[in-house]
């Protein structure tokens, strides 16, 4: 196995975000404008529905959607909310705040990767 190190996805991806997938979900896209480091992520095998729903503590069966999509390099990520939209209890409207764990997710790249903000 080729020698990695860990980076935060935070520090991989260009956008990571949040938002409204309706009063029972909330989707969850990672975007990348680099290929490299895109390619990176997706080789290492460590950004997965599984992965998803244990940075935020969930079962496998709350994600009810994941998909890598190359040519957008993108991730996207579907999960059901723990509280209905508006209902007693729920704290995110819009889904907008709710992307926190996903970037402190620690993805094993190759050592000479050189983050977003590096170039």
């Amino acid at each position: 196995m080729p020698q990695t190190r860990l980076v935060k996805l935070g520090n991989l991806a260009s956008i990571v975000r949040s938002k409204n997938a309706g009063p029972y979900r909330i989707t969850l896209d990672v975007l990348f404008e680099r290929e490299d480091l895109y390619d990176a992520v997706s080789k290492s095998g460590a950004l997965t529905a599984e992965s998803v729903a244990g940075a935020y503590g969930l079962d496998k069966s709350k994600i009810s959607s994941f998909f890598e999509i190359p040519t957008a390099r993108a991730f996207k990520a579907t999960l059901y909310r723990p509280n209905a939209q508006c209902a007693l209890g729920e704290s995110d409207v819009y889904g907008a705040q709710q992307h926190a764990p996903l970037l402190h997710m620690m993805i094993p790249v190759p050592p000479d990767t050189k983050e977003y903000h590096d170039v």
